[in-house]
């Protein structure tokens, strides 16, 4: 895995200010975002490398670490304990002539080369990508490529995953260091809006215009949801407003396809605009007192 120089990310240099990080990170951002980059690869990769670089610079303690340790910085405080408790041993240990003894700490032999052989291995770096979707994308399962620096990795996408969630790919993050395991990638997802529907944990809630005439005499209509098309009988006297449930009609369970909430359908009555003299008549006719 390539390891990212995350002020070369940003086109900045090491003695840039908090000011300049957020600046450089708005202006790279709005320049590589995928909505303005469609289908480029390399934009994508981009857009998450600033997005990574941005996280790690713009927070003062994490950068105080980068600079000091680089692609390892996520190890530093593993580095310092490792420093301290090599001190300690050089202190017990001053003075002892057989350093090969059995009283010869293991974990000081191993930051010397002395003595038993036993390495002290470090967990690689975790990555963190953000993945954009559409909310009837989630509405089934779907396979996706995604690209983390240079390295494409295949995933499945189940449906009914939320906006906000992130789900965690084991040893796909950066390699370990002496012999320790890879990182992990960890992947959020951010799931935009739908015009028509509505979506509230498992359940859809949608509204449906329907004309005065269905909405006083009853009315059968033709209804769109993510499933396909469904006839739905609207009852005589039906008030603006009024809500109707649609069992199983709703958002699929996360990992559980089989299962799905509701769809609330809330109907709108629209108003009759433009009408002739005669349909005015008509109108007060209806309403007139007594009839």
């Amino acid at each position: 895995m390539a390891f990212v120089d995350y002020y070369q990310a940003l086109g900045i240099t090491k003695s840039a200010t908090d000011k300049d990080i957020k600046a450089a990170y708005r202006k790279m951002a709005r320049k590589h975002h995928p909505d303005l980059n469609p289908n480029d690869k390399d934009a994508q990769k981009k857009f998450q490398e600033i997005n990574e670089a941005n996280e790690v610079l713009s927070d003062p303690e994490k950068r105080k670490k980068y600079d000091q340790h680089g692609k390892d910085w996520k190890h530093a405080d593993q580095f310092q304990g490792a420093r301290q408790s090599q001190q300690r041993q050089q202190q017990q240990s001053w003075g002892q002539q057989d350093f090969g003894g059995e009283d010869y700490s293991d974990f000081f032999s191993s930051m010397f080369g002395k003595g038993k052989q036993r390495q002290t291995n470090f967990k690689g770096q975790d990555f963190n990508a953000e993945v954009r979707l559409n909310l009837r994308d989630v509405y089934i399962s779907q396979k996706q490529t995604l690209t983390v620096n240079g390295k494409n990795i295949r995933l499945t996408i189940p449906a009914g995953i939320e906006n906000g969630q992130t789900i965690k790919i084991t040893g796909h993050g950066g390699a370990g260091m002496q012999g320790g395991a890879a990182g992990d990638l960890y992947i959020k997802f951010a799931i935009a809006n739908d015009p028509e529907f509505k979506r509230v944990g498992n359940d859809l809630n949608k509204t449906v215009e329907i004309d005065l005439e269905s909405a006083v005499l009853g009315n059968e209509i033709t209804v769109d949801t993510m499933s396909g098309k469904v006839k739905l009988k609207v009852n005589p006297e039906t008030q603006n407003g009024t809500k109707v449930k649609l069992k199983g009609k709703g958002f699929p369970v996360y990992k559980k396809e089989t299962l799905f909430g509701d769809l609330y359908i809330t109907y709108f009555v629209k108003i009759p605009t433009g009408l002739t003299e005669k349909q005015k008549e008509l109108f007060k006719q209806i309403f007139e007192p007594g009839i």
